[in-house]
């Protein structure tokens, strides 16, 4: 099989798992493609660990079909994929390396190979210098970098990343981001489940909102938010603002004032009053507002 060929990294077509009679994930679909930095999204207990579960042929769902890399799950498509779960866990005896060798080889890497992408792994995120410590020597946040090392050690097809930012420094965070971004430019695939809206605005280009194990919002994150924008737009400028018809009202922030439109005045209208007023905009852009309140929306909606 080669990458190339295929369309679609994941298919979830209307699949339902319940547990002791609770429905913990109720008729989902969902597609992700290479290229993607597919978030999925939700609060804590909303079904998204069970759905990369069933992703990963841990457990079996009770109806429903999923494809991954355009087949069912099978060991020769475990070796195209690189899982980091959200219980963590290596070899605390084992030194960085030995892991990271070690665990490529599980993989179907020869042992060459595997050897010469830990040293380059390793000097891309300044841990050469600890290849020889053992994993319990490190701390927890560059414990969680080798894990993730070990998660694409193998060059995967599909990344699915389950919390990956949580308990790291800022620094680690945007190296983390940094080379997740790599990843996508190299065509791969990246499932990003997490509760933080703040990350999935920032790395991914497509999402799929579910709350209590149902799908509340899917497709491309750009559009969600131009879809859900608000009436008003921000404005940076330099003069004398005074009256603009179609503003109901203002509000300023940090420098950035947001104007508040009535529901018959356009954006290019403002502008447009802006210019005739010799007003120079340094920033003029149509407010959208975070995720976290378009999630908050469509819940009140469903």
């Amino acid at each position: 099989m080669t990458f190339n060929a295929i369309t679609n990294c994941v298919e979830i077509s209307e699949v339902r798992k319940s547990f002791n009679s609770a429905m913990v994930v109720d008729n989902i679909s969902f597609t992700v493609f290479p290229g993607d930095i597919f978030g999925l999204i939700g609060p804590n207990g909303a079904g998204k660990t069970t759905t990369i579960r069933m992703i990963m042929d841990i457990i079996k769902p009770d109806y429903g079909e999923i494809k991954v890399l355009g087949k069912s799950f099978s060991e020769q498509i475990k070796n195209m994929v690189g899982y980091l779960p959200e219980e963590r866990g290596l070899y605390k005896k084992l030194s960085v390396y030995e892991s990271l060798c070690y665990l490529a080889t599980l993989k179907g890497v020869e042992l060459r190979e595997a050897r010469r992408r830990a040293n380059e792994l390793l000097e891309r995120t300044g841990l050469l210098v600890h290849k020889k410590k053992r994993v319990e020597e490190m701390s927890r946040g560059m414990g969680q970098i080798v894990q993730f090392l070990t998660t694409i050690i193998h060059n995967p097809n599909l990344i699915i990343l389950d919390e990956p930012f949580a308990n790291l420094d800022p620094v680690n965070t945007e190296l983390l981001k940094e080379i997740i971004h790599e990843l996508k430019g190299q065509g791969k695939a990246i499932i990003l489940s997490t509760h933080r809206m703040n990350e999935v605005e920032e790395l991914c280009n497509r999402i799929f909102m579910i709350h209590k194990g149902r799908g509340v919002l899917y497709g491309d994150i750009t559009e969600i938010k131009s879809k859900y924008r608000k009436g008003s737009v921000l404005l940076e400028y330099e003069g004398e603002l005074g009256n603009l018809n179609g503003v109901v009202k203002s509000h300023v922030s940090a420098g950035v004032v947001e104007l508040f439109l009535d529901g018959d005045t356009s954006p290019q209208e403002i502008l447009e009053q802006l210019v005739s007023k010799k007003i120079r905009v340094n920033r003029y852009e149509v407010a959208t507002p975070p995720l976290h309140d378009i999630f908050l929306q469509v819940v009140g909606e469903v």
